[in-house]
């Protein structure tokens, strides 16, 4: 067993991470799912080393909690008697439905599979951070559009062919385009990025590279984005020429391209005319959660979420049981926090049962737009009930909480359950529960009130967007019309 990873490092079955829980780990199944009575061993594992909580993550991983030294290692060996091989390196993700959705534009894992050998053959498993990540887009039911990686390839249908949009840093809406490509050079160009990123050393991202790099990258021969609609087309339909080489065989942050520098501006040809939709990178549409039926060939598939991406083990194994005594074939872990249940006999009877047992089986439910942490009294580390307080504003301002809204419960600064930005966040500190307006958990409150009221806040912030909201307004939209400071002020009121 490695020594504990930091924080903010992947707490890897080999590496748990400490937390203020004990220690957890995370694990990724290679084969993508479960066979049910593998997820029951699982549970039953979870049981008797950990703190009896498991998790799906918002990327699709599960998560053991509350594990010691010395039960880490008897979980890790279990693991292996169970069966389950467990992804190790950089991760290639691929969404929860690839290979078996008859609405994808590609089975995006054989590429997946390319990629990953070719980032061990270049030797750079061991070069680049724990975070830096690929996806690999098939499309379809449920794309990858809400996770943010270093590479994004996206397949695009062109006639019969199969094209990749690649693009670099953050999400599928706001990722940087470079090109669109074949899948041999969408490999090149993702093992290229990478190489990139590894000579800027091992908290580098993506993100972090030059225009001349980028550019360098999106020089390789590219073919025209497919068009969403026949009258919306690229004005020239070759980028720039090909270079003579592969970039993965040799790429310097100065190098020059096909024999002269690259240009500063990156040479995508852009559309005639600004469409939502657009497949090169401009307004991508709301990713569908993975909660509910989806179509097959053949049946359906049944998505439920955990409510806040947590469940007790026993709940788990329950489900795990039914889902077996339905004839259930495999189960995936589905970015969003949620389990997709493949061949079921009746999908409907294990819907109604996973109700029953607390999970999230509409995707309607107020929980899905609420993050929440363990808080107190699970973790250490936390210093408000993130989940009852959750659970308060879920069934009392229901119809509030809309898609346009995140709203982030954090026991601490840490911030855990989301990193990113949420329109309002609660956090547990010294002075109680403080509010953050469009930002982290890790800034400085505008607003604080008692931890045990802090939902009581929270309504009336939400309150007074139901009096004051404007027909056909979103709530985030006017959240953003009353102004941080008149949040914070509703939020204070009537201690």
């Amino acid at each position: 067993m490695n020594a504990f990873s930091r924080r903010g490092a992947c707490p890897a079955l080999s590496a748990p991470m400490q937390t203020g829980d004990g220690l957890l780990v995370r694990l990724n199944p290679v084969a993508g799912g479960l066979a049910p009575k593998s997820l029951i061993g699982l549970g039953e594992s979870a049981l008797r080393h950990g703190n009896g909580i498991m998790e799906v993550t918002a990327r699709g991983s599960l998560q053991i909690r509350g594990l010691t030294a010395e039960s880490a290692r008897l979980l890790a060996d279990e693991v292996d008697a169970l069966g389950i091989e467990v992804r190790t390196g950089v991760p290639v993700e691929t969404g929860p439905l690839a290979g078996i959705d008859p609405e994808e534009n590609a089975d995006p894992r054989p590429l997946a599979e390319r990629i990953s050998a070719a980032i061990e053959a270049a030797g750079l498993t061991t070069r680049v951070g724990p975070k830096v990540s690929v996806v690999v887009d098939g499309g379809g039911q449920l794309t990858m559009n809400a996770l943010t990686a270093d590479v994004r390839l996206k397949a695009m249908r062109a006639g019969e062919d199969v094209r990749w949009g690649v693009s670099v840093a953050d999400d599928g809406r706001s990722a940087r385009w470079l090109a669109t490509v074949d899948a041999d050079a969408a490999r090149d160009i993702a093992v290229a990025a990478l190489r990139m990123v590894a000579e800027r050393g091992r908290e580098a991202h993506t993100r972090d590279l030059s225009e001349r790099q980028l550019a360098s990258l999106a020089g390789w021969h590219s073919f025209a984005p497919p068009s969403v609609l026949p009258d919306i087309s690229p004005t020239r339909g070759e980028i720039e020429p090909s270079p003579p080489v592969s970039p993965i065989i040799k790429v310097e942050p100065s190098s020059k391209v096909a024999g002269r520098a690259p240009s500063a501006e990156l040479p995508i040809s852009p559309l005639v005319g600004e469409m939502s939709g657009r497949t090169e990178g401009g307004a991508v549409e709301r990713p569908r959660l993975p909660i509910g039926f989806f179509k097959m060939n053949v049946g359906q598939t049944l998505g439920i979420a955990l409510p806040y991406g947590s469940m007790p083990a026993q709940s788990l194994i329950d489900l795990a049981t039914q889902a077996a005594n339905l004839g259930a074939s495999e189960i995936r872990l589905a970015p969003g926090r949620a389990l997709l249940f493949l061949g079921l006999s009746v999908p409907s009877s294990l819907q109604s049962s996973a109700a029953a047992l607390g999970f999230v089986t509409d995707p309607a439910d107020p929980r899905t737009r609420i993050a929440a942490c363990p808080g107190t009294p699970a973790c250490a580390s936390g210093r408000i009930a993130t989940r009852a307080i959750a659970e308060t504003i879920a069934k009392e301002s229901a119809d509030l909480l809309d898609t346009s809204l995140t709203l982030h419960i954090s026991g601490c600064a840490k911030g855990c359950a989301h990193p990113g930005t949420a329109a309002l966040t609660l956090v547990g500190g010294e002075n109680g529960a403080g509010l953050v307006v469009d930002g982290t958990a890790k800034a400085l409150p505008a607003a604080y009130r008692p931890g045990y009221d802090a939902a009581r806040g929270v309504a009336g912030i939400l309150a007074a967007i139901r009096d004051g909201r404007h027909q056909g307004e979103t709530a985030a939209a006017c959240l953003a019309r009353l102004g941080a400071a008149g949040i914070a002020e509703l939020y204070r009121r009537n201690q």
